[in-house]
Protein backbone atom coordinates (compact mmCIF):
# COMPACT_ATOMS: atom_id res chain seq x y z
CA UNK A 1 0.00 0.00 0.00
CA UNK A 2 2.82 2.08 0.85
CA UNK A 3 4.30 2.00 -2.77
CA UNK A 4 1.29 2.79 -3.96
CA UNK A 5 0.99 6.29 -2.30
CA UNK A 6 4.42 7.21 -2.94
CA UNK A 7 3.62 6.62 -6.51
CA UNK A 8 0.50 8.26 -6.50
CA UNK A 9 2.18 11.56 -4.47
CA UNK A 10 4.86 11.28 -6.90
CA UNK A 11 3.21 11.90 -10.07
CA UNK A 12 0.66 14.42 -8.46
CA UNK A 13 4.19 16.57 -7.63
CA UNK A 14 5.23 15.85 -10.93
CA UNK A 15 1.75 16.82 -12.53
CA UNK A 16 1.82 19.96 -10.78
CA UNK A 17 5.45 20.83 -11.35
CA UNK A 18 6.11 20.10 -14.76
CA UNK A 19 3.57 22.65 -16.30
CA UNK A 20 4.54 25.44 -13.85
CA UNK A 21 8.02 24.71 -14.94
CA UNK A 22 7.33 24.64 -19.15
CA UNK A 23 5.04 27.73 -18.61
CA UNK A 24 8.40 29.55 -16.48
CA UNK A 25 10.61 28.25 -18.76
CA UNK A 26 8.56 29.82 -21.90
CA UNK A 27 8.40 33.36 -20.07
CA UNK A 28 11.74 33.71 -19.02
CA UNK A 29 13.33 32.69 -22.93
CA UNK A 30 15.12 29.90 -21.36
CA UNK A 31 13.92 27.53 -24.12
CA UNK A 32 16.02 28.41 -27.38
CA UNK A 33 14.10 30.31 -30.33
CA UNK A 34 11.39 31.39 -27.76
CA UNK A 35 12.58 34.56 -28.58
CA UNK A 36 11.30 35.20 -32.08
CA UNK A 37 7.99 34.28 -31.52
CA UNK A 38 5.16 36.60 -31.05
CA UNK A 39 3.59 37.04 -27.55
CA UNK A 40 0.43 35.52 -28.49
CA UNK A 41 2.10 32.46 -30.01
CA UNK A 42 4.00 31.85 -27.49
CA UNK A 43 1.17 31.99 -24.87
CA UNK A 44 -0.22 29.47 -27.00
CA UNK A 45 2.42 27.38 -27.33
CA UNK A 46 3.51 26.90 -23.85
CA UNK A 47 -0.21 26.30 -23.12
CA UNK A 48 -0.62 23.60 -25.29
CA UNK A 49 2.75 22.27 -24.10
CA UNK A 50 1.89 22.45 -20.59
CA UNK A 51 -1.04 20.29 -21.08
CA UNK A 52 0.55 17.60 -22.88
CA UNK A 53 3.22 17.14 -20.43
CA UNK A 54 -0.24 16.83 -17.65
CA UNK A 55 -1.33 13.94 -20.15
CA UNK A 56 2.19 12.34 -20.48
CA UNK A 57 2.47 12.34 -16.72
CA UNK A 58 -1.14 10.94 -16.46
CA UNK A 59 -0.28 7.79 -18.94
CA UNK A 60 2.88 7.67 -16.95
CA UNK A 61 1.14 6.95 -13.92
CA UNK A 62 -1.57 4.15 -15.58
CA UNK A 63 1.48 2.32 -17.03
CA UNK A 64 2.72 2.14 -13.79
CA UNK A 65 -0.46 1.37 -12.59
CA UNK A 66 -0.81 -1.40 -14.58
CA UNK A 67 2.38 -2.95 -14.39
CA UNK A 68 1.83 -3.49 -10.80
CA UNK A 69 0.83 -7.57 -10.26
CA UNK A 70 -2.87 -7.86 -9.35
CA UNK A 71 -2.49 -11.00 -7.88
CA UNK A 72 -0.68 -8.68 -5.02
CA UNK A 73 -3.78 -7.14 -3.93
CA UNK A 74 -6.59 -8.90 -1.99
CA UNK A 75 -9.96 -7.08 -1.35
CA UNK A 76 -11.35 -6.27 2.20
CA UNK A 77 -13.71 -9.50 2.82
CA UNK A 78 -15.93 -6.68 5.19
CA UNK A 79 -16.38 -4.67 2.13
CA UNK A 80 -16.80 -7.40 0.22
CA UNK A 81 -19.40 -8.98 2.36
CA UNK A 82 -21.33 -5.45 2.37
CA UNK A 83 -21.14 -5.15 -1.05
CA UNK A 84 -22.69 -8.18 -2.10
CA UNK A 85 -25.66 -7.45 0.57
CA UNK A 86 -26.07 -4.37 -1.31
CA UNK A 87 -26.19 -5.39 -5.07
CA UNK A 88 -28.24 -8.30 -3.67
CA UNK A 89 -31.05 -5.41 -2.01
CA UNK A 90 -30.76 -3.63 -4.75
CA UNK A 91 -32.15 -6.23 -6.68
CA UNK A 92 -34.64 -7.29 -4.91
CA UNK A 93 -35.69 -3.66 -4.37
CA UNK A 94 -35.82 -3.70 -8.67
CA UNK A 95 -38.05 -6.93 -8.37
CA UNK A 96 -40.39 -6.14 -6.37
CA UNK A 97 -43.43 -3.85 -6.78
CA UNK A 98 -41.12 -0.66 -7.29
CA UNK A 99 -43.52 0.74 -9.05
CA UNK A 100 -45.60 2.09 -6.04
CA UNK A 101 -42.47 3.53 -4.95
CA UNK A 102 -41.44 5.62 -7.96
CA UNK A 103 -45.34 7.44 -8.49
CA UNK A 104 -44.31 10.88 -8.29
CA UNK A 105 -46.04 13.05 -5.48
CA UNK A 106 -46.82 16.38 -5.29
Amino acid sequence: MVGVVNKFFITSLIMWAAPIAILYAFNHNLIPGVTDMSPHSMTLVSGFVAVISVNVVIAFYICLAMREPADKHEPDPKFLAEAKASVEQLGKNQDGDSSGSRTKQE
